[in-house]
């Protein structure tokens, strides 16, 4: 007695044992893609059942079952003709598919960033394409993949949209197309959300010409007398605007990341299953629940606090610096007191952690309903254009929230 599906064979007659109650079978990888655990239950009565957690297509399976009450082993060797997404018609308890029999739906794709392959943004983000496409179009365009992308085609494979994004970038001018092959936190948010450096460029932009034009303002004739001091706020608000777009912005999960043990192997893993916002919207293999949305605004916080902190500390003390350098030489009664260190770099700690956060979550969530909207998809300046006057709205208000703050806690 055979069972077959889309040239997957497996034999009865190969398990000799005749109380046979349960065969757990695992596959080995023999060729150049994963494949993924196929468990099989044969009983007396009941037909036989074939469950698969993942899969992956690959040329050849070795497939070891242990019988399970007994000490017989066999082997049996699987051929598996071309690309295969096999379906099992009637075989009801599928774990991660709802009982369809559905291969690559698997259980941890609900709620926890993992699982792959239910078929859901197939038409936005195209196939899972395996080693061989991968390479095959690579080579084509004359481009050589990275090293964790040639490792993620062989296991998981990697989605036709990420790899067209990634290899239209490479044909980009030189600073781009470098650093898209040397830099994975650029790569893989570039490959999630292609107007990733365009917000990144408006939030700098319209943040410094903000800060300049107060600067020129608050400062009056002394502006160029005390450029340091702007230099110096102008340098951090630059690294702050960048980590401010960059850690909520959505980025592609390519491959399997490897995670230490112990605790903190725990928490890293933890950390890596939580959206990058908010309201960051799901996709093929990444699904999130409601818990863990409401974590990623608390672990922003912590993050966007921390970088707050750092930034006001180098910020603050830069310019307290050069204030009591120019006062050791020439004193004026005009002088305002040196702010205290410490206070201010709270201060920002406190300020991107709360206001900062909450801010551009919301701006984030924004972006994304635009970017989906059917005007959007039909003319793209309309999703571009939000994101500038959202943001130029946003440091408006910002800055202002920030001097409020400043005063109530007596740094200014």
């Amino acid at each position: 007695m055979s069972f077959s599906s889309h040239g997957l064979a497996i034999s009865r007659s190969n398990f000799s044992a005749d109380n046979l109650s349960n065969v757990d079978v695992s596959s080995r990888q023999y060729s150049h893609c994963l494949a993924g655990e196929v468990r099989v239950f044969v009983s007396r009565r009941n037909p036989i059942k074939l469950v698969a957690s993942r899969h992956y297509s690959i040329e050849n399976r070795l497939f070891v079952s242990k019988c399970v009450g007994s000490g017989s082993v066999s082997k049996t060797i699987v051929e598996e003709s071309g690309v295969s997404e096999p379906r099992i018609d009637g075989g009801n308890g599928g774990s991660g598919s709802g009982g369809d029999g559905d291969f690559g739906s698997g259980s941890g794709g609900r709620g926890g960033g993992g699982g792959d392959g239910d078929g859901e943004g197939d038409e936005e983000f195209g196939p899972i394409m395996k080693f061989e496409e991968v390479m095959k179009e690579a080579e084509a365009r004359g481009v050589s993949l990275p090293l964790d992308m040639v490792e993620a085609a062989k296991t998981t494979g990697i989605r036709q949209s990420f790899l067209f994004r990634y290899l239209d970038l490479q044909g980009s001018a030189w600073p781009l197309a470098f650093l898209m092959k040397h830099c994975s936190m650029l790569r893989n948010r570039m490959l999630a959300d292609p107007s990733f450096l365009f917000k990144v460029g408006t939030e700098l932009v319209i943040d410094s010409c903000c800060a300049t034009f107060a600067e020129v303002q608050k400062r009056g004739k002394d502006f160029w007398a005390e450029f340091e001091l702007y230099a110096a706020d102008l340098l951090v608000g630059v690294v702050v605007d960048i980590a401010l777009v960059g850690m909520l912005a959505p980025y592609a999960r390519i491959g399997q990341t490897s995670v230490s043990k112990g605790l903190f192997g725990r928490l890293q893993q933890a950390s890596r299953a939580l959206p990058s916002s908010v309201f960051e919207a799901e996709r093929p293999g990444c699904r999130f629940t409601a818990k863990q949305r409401v974590a990623t605004y608390f672990y922003k916080g912590v993050l966007y606090g921390s970088v707050g902190f750092g930034c006001g500390l180098i910020g603050q003390g830069i310019a307290n610096m050069i204030m009591n350098a120019k006062r050791s030489i020439r004193k004026s009664e005009e002088d305002i007191p040196v702010p205290p260190l410490f206070q201010s770099a709270a201060l920002w700690g406190v300020f991107l952690g709360v206001s900062s956060n909450t801010r551009y979550q919301i701006i984030n969530g924004l972006e994304q309903l635009v970017e989906r909207s059917a005007l959007a998809k039909q003319v793209p300046p309309v999703a571009m254009a939000f994101t500038v006057g959202v943001r130029f709205a946003n440091n408006i208000y910002g800055g202002m929230q920030f001097v409020d703050w400043a005063k109530w806690s007596g740094v200014q």
